[in-house]
This record gives C-alpha cells, sequence and structure tokens, in this order.
C-alpha cells in the first residue's frame, strides 16, 4: 500500500511531529491496547490467537516530499505512529508524507474488523489517519469501542481487488472496471473520517434512492414484502430529514455489520424463531437506529471518545421521538404481551420505550451508573453498550418534556445544521439549546450530564381544602432538578404541573381538579431512582394503603402494589433427595434496597419440610472507596446424614470497597457473621467426625477479602477469624493465576492455618487437607458425610486444597497447616498439578504431604476433573479402585452460573 498524505498545520503552533493513527495494528501482539481491554472483559481469543491468526501493520518507508527518509516510532499501544518531521511545519503551511507499507487483516472472530471463512471482508480504521491536534495532540487507541478521532480529510482511494468479490463503500465510487485478473475502483470522500469496505462474494447490498437521502443496505427482513420495506426506508429517510436536516454526503451505508455492534438491546437478542415485534417495526428500527448512528458518526466531529455521549443523545431521542409519532401504542415485549400467561405482568403492559428508563435504573439501582461524560474507555460494558446511551437520550426527553419538544427538536436540527462536517463541541450544543429555552437549564447539564446522582423525589403529605391542595414535595437525594406532577381521576390525566429549585423540601399550593390520586413523574420522562413513593391517594387513609399483589415468577415494579413474587425452586443432596418447594420474594426486575427470600420445601426422602431464607438490606454509600454496606439475617434447614438435621442462623454485616476506575475487577470486602448450628442427630448413626458432646454450637467469623479478577493476572488473598467457646483460629490463603505471552497458565494457591485455641475433642473442626468438614455450612456439597462414593469425590478448593485422600493420621489438622497448591497447563485446558504442605497435630511431629495429577480445567472454578498420579500413597494410578481417587468440581447453582456470563458487563 502506498499512501501520499499532505498535512495542513491549521494551528497557531508549529509542528515537530505528526501523530497517524494505526489502528489496524492493535491486533498485532498480546499487549497493545485493544488486548489489553479484551482482557479485562475476560476475552482470551485475541490472547490465545497464533501468529498468522494476528493482523498488523508493517512500515517500509516513511519520506518526506524530497525523497528524504523520515524518522517514526510506535507508541506503547502499538497502534498510534509518531512521526518526526525533517523541518519544522509552521502554522498554516502544508507537508507532503509518502508512506509505503502493508496491511495484514486478521480474522474477524475477535471484532467485525477482517475477514471471514466466507470470502468476507470488512475493512474499517484500516490505514493510516491523521490524528488530532487543537493544540494538544488527541492520541487514542484502539479499544474496540468504535471511536477513531481522526482529522476531517479529503481522500481518493484507488484499490485493486479480486475479481470475484463484489465491494461497498461509505464512499463515493468515482469509477470501477475490470481487468483479467481483478478490479480497480476509485472512490472519494470529500470531509469525511476513515473509509469503511465490505467485499462479499454475492452482492447483498441493495441502494435505495429517496427524496433526501440515497442509502445502501443489506439489512432486510425476511417476511416482510420487498416495496414495502423500501416504502419503509422512505419513511425512515422522511423522519430523519425532517428532524436532522439533508444528509450532506453521496450515500449512508447501513449494514448488518454495523447494526451487529450496536444492536436493538432486549428482546430481539432472542432467538431468531422468537419474533416478538411486527416485521416493519423491527426492520424499521434496525434502519433507523443503524442510520443515525452512522449519520451523526460522520457528519459531527465531535470527540467520539470524551463527548459521545452527545451522538449517544441525539440517536436515541430520535428513536424515542420515532416511536412515539408512528407506534404510540408499541409494547416492550410486542406480541409476547398478548400471550396469556405473560400479558397479566407489569412488565407486558410497559410501552417501548419505556425501557429507556428501566434499563438505565438497572444499572443505577446496582451503583454502576457513572456520568455522561465519562470517557468511552472508562466506562464499564453494559454504560458503553447500553445505559449511557439510553440515559443520553431519555435527558433529551426529559428536557423536552420540561421546555418544550418543539425548542428541543429546532435545537438539534440547528445544531446538526450548522455544525455538520466540522469540528465541534458540547459547548455548542449546550449554548444554543440555552438560547432556546425560556426557563433556566444549568441544571441539566449540570445535575444530569456531568454527574451520576441519582433522582429521587416523593410526596411527603398532602393537605385538603375545598378548593386547593397544599403539598409538600420531599427532595430525597438533593439532585436539584424539575420534577412533575400529575393529578389523576379514573386513570385519566386532569391536571399537570412542574416544580423546579426543591433542594430539600417545598410545599407548593395548587387549585383542585376532581383528583383522586397525585402521582410524580406519572409519564416516566424522568429517571427516577424510585417510583414506589411518588404517589398519594386523595380518598382517605385505606385508600392510600398499598394492596398485596402475588405474581408468578418475577416482574417489573409496580409502584401502586406491594409485590410478592413466587417461583417453583427444585434442589437436591442425596440426604434430602430432589427437594421441591416455593420460592417467595420480592425481589423485582430492579434491584431493592430491602429484600426479603424465603423458600420453604419439602424433602420427600426424609418427608420432611426444609428449606432457608433472608432479609437484606443493601445501602449504597458512594461511587468507589467504601461503596456498600450489606446488612443482612439469614437462616435455613436441610439434613446433613439420614434423619440428622442442621439447621443455621446467621445475623451479618458486610463492606465493599473499589477504586475510581470502575472498569477495574479489583475489589476488597469485610464481613462480620455470627454462626448459629443447631443440629439434631441420629444416635443410629456412626459419629460421621461429629462433636457429639455439643451439637450446637456458635462461630463468630470476621474475613477480609482482596480480589482482582483478570483473565490475565488473577489474584486474591483471603483472611479468616473464627471465635467459638471451644476453639479459636486464625487462616490466610492467597491465590494467583497468571496467563503468559506463550499461552501457558500458570496457578498458585498457599494456604496457612493456625489454632491460637483448641479444647474440642474431634476433627470436626479442624483444618482440613483435602475435604472440609464445613461446620459453618458454606459450601454445596451434595453429600457432605459421605466418605465413600461418588459423591465424596466432590471437591472444593478450600483449607488445605490436596485432591488426593492421605492417611487419615494427616487428612486433618488440630494444631496448625501449611500448604501448596500449584498447576500448569500443558495443552489449553489440559493441565499438571501437585500439592505440599505441612500438617501439624497436637503431640505429633508435623508431617511432609504431597500429591500430583492431571486437572483437566473445562471451565476454571465451575466444571473440573482431577486425576491423582503419585503422592505420599506412591503411584495412585496403578493402585485398586483408581475411578475412586477422581475428584470433580461442579457447580450447579444458577446464580452463580449466571456471573461466569455476566462478568464482563459489570
Amino acid at each position: 500500500m502506498q499512501q501520499e498524505f499532505t498535512y495542513l498545520n491549521d494551528s497557531k503552533k508549529t509542528l515537530e511531529t505528526l501523530y497517524f493513527n494505526d489502528w489496524a495494528n492493535a491486533y498485532s501482539d498480546k499487549n497493545t491496547a485493544l488486548a489489553k481491554s479484551f482482557a479485562e472483559q475476560f476475552k482470551r481469543s485475541l490472547h490465545l490467537a497464533k501468529d498468522d491468526e494476528r493482523g498488523f501493520t508493517n512500515i517500509l518507508t516513511v519520506v518526506d516530499d524530497d525523497y528524504r527518509g523520515i524518522t517514526w516510532e510506535r507508541s506503547s499501544g502499538k497502534d498510534i505512529i509518531k512521526i518526526f518531521l525533517n523541518k519544522p511545519l509552521l502554522p498554516n503551511q502544508t507537508a507532503k508524507i509518502f508512506i509505503t507499507y502493508t496491511v495484514k487483516l486478521p480474522p474477524n472472530k475477535y471484532t467485525p474488523y477482517g475477514y471471514s471463512n466466507r470470502n468476507e471482508y470488512y475493512l474499517k480504521d484500516w490505514y493510516l489517519t491523521p490524528a488530532v491536534f487543537d493544540g494538544k495532540w488527541h492520541l487514542y487507541s484502539n479499544k474496540n469501542l468504535e471511536d477513531l478521532h481522526t482529522g476531517v480529510t479529503e481522500t481518493t482511494l484507488n484499490l485493486i481487488y479480486p475479481e470475484n468479490l463484489y465491494m461497498t463503500s461509505n464512499y463515493r465510487v468515482l469509477g470501477n472496471s475490470k481487468f483479467p485478473s481483478g478490479q480497480q475502483a476509485q472512490l472519494e470522500g470529500k470531509r469525511h473520517k476513515s473509509c469503511e469496505l465490505i467485499f462479499t462474494p454475492l452482492n447483498t447490498f441493495t441502494t435505495h434512492v429517496t427524496p433526501h437521502m440515497t442509502i445502501r443496505t443489506d439489512i432486510t427482513a425476511t417476511k416482510y414484502d420487498a416495496v414495502l420495506q423500501a416504502l419503509s426506508i422512505d419513511r425512515v429517510t422522511e423522519f430523519i430529514y425532517k428532524n436532522l436536516g439533508k444528509y450532506p454526503h453521496a450515500q449512508l451505508l447501513v449494514s448488518n455489520i454495523d447494526y451487529s455492534k450496536n444492536p436493538l438491546y432486549g428482546l430481539n437478542q432472542l432467538p431468531k424463531f422468537i419474533r416478538p415485534y411486527d416485521e416493519r417495526f423491527q426492520f424499521e428500527m434496525k434502519i433507523l437506529k443503524t442510520a443515525l448512528t452512522n449519520i451523526l458518526e460522520e457528519t459531527l466531529y465531535l470527540d467520539p471518545r470524551k463527548e459521545q455521549w452527545l451522538n449517544d443523545a441525539i440517536a436515541n431521542y430520535l428513536m424515542i421521538a420515532y416511536v412515539e409519532e408512528f407506534y404510540p401504542d408499541q409494547k416492550l415485549l410486542g406480541k409476547l404481551s398478548k400471550i396469556w400467561g405473560i400479558r397479566s405482568f407489569n412488565l407486558a403492559k410497559m410501552g417501548f420505550n419505556e425501557q429507556y428508563p428501566f434499563v438505565y435504573l438497572g444499572l443505577a439501582r446496582k451503583n454502576l451508573d457513572q456520568p455522561l461524560i465519562t470517557p468511552n474507555d472508562s466506562l464499564i460494558v453494559a454504560n458503553q453498550k447500553v445505559g449511557n446511551k439510553y440515559k443520553a437520550g431519555l435527558g433529551l426527553s426529559y428536557l423536552a418534556s420540561y421546555i418544550g419538544k418543539g425548542k428541543v427538536d429546532e435545537s438539534i436540527k440547528t445544531f446538526y445544521q450548522y455544525y455538520q462536517l466540522n469540528r465541534v463541541r458540547v459547548l455548542d450544543f449546550e449554548s444554543i439549546l440555552k438560547r432556546s429555552a425560556d426557563q433556566d437549564i444549568d441544571w441539566f447539564f449540570n445535575n444530569y450530564v456531568y454527574s451520576d446522582r441519582i433522582i429521587d423525589y416523593k410526596i411527603k403529605k398532602v393537605k385538603k381544602t375545598e378548593d386547593s391542595l397544599k403539598i409538600t414535595l420531599k427532595n430525597k437525594e438533593g439532585t436539584v432538578v424539575p420534577i412533575s406532577m400529575f393529578g389523576l381521576s379514573n386513570d385519566s390525566i386532569v391536571s399537570k404541573y412542574w416544580f423546579s429549585n426543591i433542594e430539600k423540601e417545598r410545599t407548593v399550593t395548587i387549585p383542585r381538579n376532581n383528583e383522586e390520586r397525585l402521582v410524580l413523574n406519572y409519564d416516566q420522562k424522568i429517571p427516577e431512582f424510585n417510583q414506589r413513593d411518588n404517589w398519594k391517594s386523595l380518598g382517605g387513609f385505606l385508600s392510600g394503603n398499598k394492596k398485596l399483589k402475588f405474581t408468578f415468577l418475577q416482574d417489573s415494579e409496580n409502584p401502586y402494589f406491594n409485590q410478592i413474587f413466587y417461583t417453583p425452586v427444585l434442589e437436591f443432596n442425596i440426604y434430602d433427595g430432589w427437594t421441591p418447594g416455593m420460592r417467595l420474594h420480592n425481589k423485582t426486575l430492579l434491584k431493592r434496597p430491602f429484600e426479603i427470600d424465603v423458600s420453604p420445601s419439602y424433602s420427600f426422602r426424609e418427608k420432611a419440610f426444609v428449606g432457608s431464607g433472608s432479609l437484606s438490606y443493601l445501602k449504597y454509600l458512594s461511587k468507589t472507596g467504601l461503596y456498600f454496606a450489606n446488612y443482612r439475617v439469614s437462616g435455613g434447614t436441610r439434613h446433613f446424614n439420614v434423619n440428622s438435621r442442621y439447621s443455621t442462623f446467621t445475623p451479618s454485616i458486610r463492606f465493599g470497597w473499589r477504586p475510581e476506575n470502575l472498569i477495574s475487577n479489583k475489589r476488597q470486602f469485610l464481613s462480620f457473621r455470627y454462626v448459629n448450628i443447631f443440629r439434631d442427630l441420629d444416635e443410629n448413626l456412626p459419629d460421621l467426625r461429629n462433636d457429639s458432646e455439643n451439637p450446637d454450637y456458635s462461630v463468630f467469623n470476621v474475613r477480609y477479602a482482596k480480589v482482582d479478577n483478570n483473565i490475565l493476572n488473577y489474584s486474591s488473598l483471603l483472611l479468616d477469624f473464627q471465635q467459638a467457646s471451644k476453639f479459636t483460629k486464625i487462616s490466610a490463603e492467597y491465590e494467583y493465576r497468571k496467563l503468559f505471552d506463550n499461552n501457558r497458565q500458570f496457578n498458585l494457591r498457599l494456604y496457612a492455618g493456625k489454632f491460637l485455641r483448641n479444647k474440642t475433642n474431634s476433627d470436626f473442626f479442624s483444618f482440613a487437607l483435602d475435604r472440609p468438614t464445613d461446620y459453618l455450612f458454606d459450601y454445596g456439597y451434595l453429600g457432605r458425610s459421605e466418605d465413600s462414593g461418588l459423591y465424596s469425590q466432590q471437591l472444593i478448593i478450600a483449607e488445605g486444597g490436596f485432591k488426593s485422600f492421605l492417611d487419615e493420621r494427616y487428612r486433618f489438622s488440630n494444631d496448625w497447616i501449611l500448604t501448596a497448591n500449584s498447576s500448569v497447563n500443558l495443552w489449553r485446558w489440559i493441565e499438571l498439578y501437585g500439592d505440599i504442605g505441612l500438617v501439624k497435630n497436637r503431640g505429633l511431629k508435623q508431617k511432609l504431604v504431597y500429591d500430583s495429577g492431571v486437572r483437566l480445567n473445562l471451565v476454571t472454578d465451575y466444571f473440573e476433573l482431577y486425576l491423582p498420579l503419585y503422592s505420599n500413597n506412591g503411584w495412585e494410578i496403578s493402585q485398586p479402585s483408581y475411578g475412586e481417587k477422581i475428584r470433580f468440581i461442579v457447580t450447579v447453582d444458577i446464580k452463580t452460573l449466571t456471573g461466569l456470563f455476566t462478568r464482563k458487563w459489570f
């Protein structure tokens, strides 16, 4: 590839160096900014890739217009090139640079960029582009955020490509001709960003020439007639033209690839055979969302890493407006909302546009919301993909409800028309908005855009007179933004008011208009944190009481009811067998501070009731540092052997810390709990290591944990202190995992435990070498009292962490224990493991113990097999009954398994 570049210094500074974006080189090795970003999201594909599966740029020569060589170097992220000019470039002067290089495309299994196994190619941000200089250089590495920041350029491309491929581009094609061994094309981009190219063996793209713009797209709907698709595209482009104005480029590329990068999150992510939406609606929303995203990206030259929220705000605001105009009755669940058994859910009654506050509040209720001005590379994935986009669009909708939709619409159109194809800042949009508004809207930027403070109001009290209502409104969180209040009669709106500048409390008086209820934020234009206290009935005390509503499974919040959800549950252990039951809880789809959860079940094997329950209050204290306190009381009862029951009652408090960088997976926790155990033992059963003198006991437990959950370098530290009537013990556990550049993974775990006081007369409370007794009943044993058989082979990596069953004399320690567990992979998920340790019992010398074997690490911590080879027992593989020596880790808890798939988002 040969690139001739004429650089104009449009700044007031003399430049001695220039910077170019070389994002194609982000796939070159395991240490690029892109590879590190993937690691933070638990994606290992780029790190594990072979050399021939990588993409890179190979710079051959860089010369100036005098054909003198120019010195250059790469940034630490390896995808930005610094060029040292042979002579200073003065303001308003130009410099020509000639660069010869090759680009090796990666396979498209890491990102959509690259080539597929179907002979398809997608190129975006694939050649060198100038970084932006506006008094300082803006140098942004490729982190798969679709936010290349490059200067506005006039670009001509001359391409040669194979004769068996079709080419589609966002650039204007000036000419295309064939020759015996291929095709040649010339493309032009005037005041464009980087060129986007799609090569396919079949021509799947259709050109739609509408009165307002030309669209080239491969988005189709299989059950929607092609003629009707064209009419839908006409409607979409008409709407865009009406709200933004004329698109300045020759054509707009709207591809399936672009849509897949920014899809309609939610129900359309279901399998294709589940189609909750009408084909026309879904087709139009796909076209609209992708078109708006591409139009704003290619015409408004904001800083895409730091000011992307404004493009998101305009795009999502217009999507909200489109649904309001053409599909006002569209439900969030689409056709599913009409199905018997589903239609009674509050979620089924929600309108399509209610997803915006719903999704945003889902993150805010978990204390994961971030200010809109947060740079893209500092957003957690959930906010970068969905949360902040929805919050941004919802914000403009909120503002439009307050100052008038027409004023916001006109401000957006003025901003777009005046600043398109030019560098622009958010401050320019802010200035236009403020000039159009009659009210003070500083709150919108200061308290909504630039802040992550939550909004929460309530109606504290209402005093009625014959002709007026005296209402006291309370600002629960101190975020000063306008709040709307509606008066309802028979579910019809009879009055509406806006109130602003409420710092703490304010009493207002309004005329009576036959209102039966007063409701804050009834239309949900405001992303308010808690709407359960937003209404007051005017019909007396009893009419104001919320009724209790039982709902099957789980539902969204309904602020007019006290909701209880019931769900069938089925659990298993070998003593209770399969235990069907009913879970009762108040956990809505949005997290609540106070949660109650009980699960009564019935054990058919023991012919007795079992189950568990908890009361929990979670208080978020801040965004970073000490960020939550969880107060909890829990209990449960099950069987731990035949006709032997245990019951627990545990009050606890837990604190959590996290760093300022929310993307970081580092966390710290400190917990205090008082575990009370009550046991009923079958006198006909053997001892089973129980402390038979005192079947009931209590343990005060303090735990501190520090975790850095990273796919390349995982580390955790756990300190544990336990105080009981008969013992006091302390322990420490450290675990480290390292994935090296050669894809070799090393695991190390260290454990040390010591009794400070021990008056027990059995090993029930002792440190265990290979299978803890779990006297606190923390672990998910399927057969916790088994000494033989398959269930005794279940492995919980705790305490000593050994895999082999050694001599009974060394399996427990009533004094101190020190062990090390390690493993290293041989090939993919096949590893060698080894354990070594010292076990010390009172009155005996310490004993050196060891074992080794093969670990099949299928899914770390979730499903693993351990095959012993050699230990204190000798060569175990050659000994009888080898199958009984194999250990396994299996996780069947649904909540734990869910975390495996959602960890990259949060």
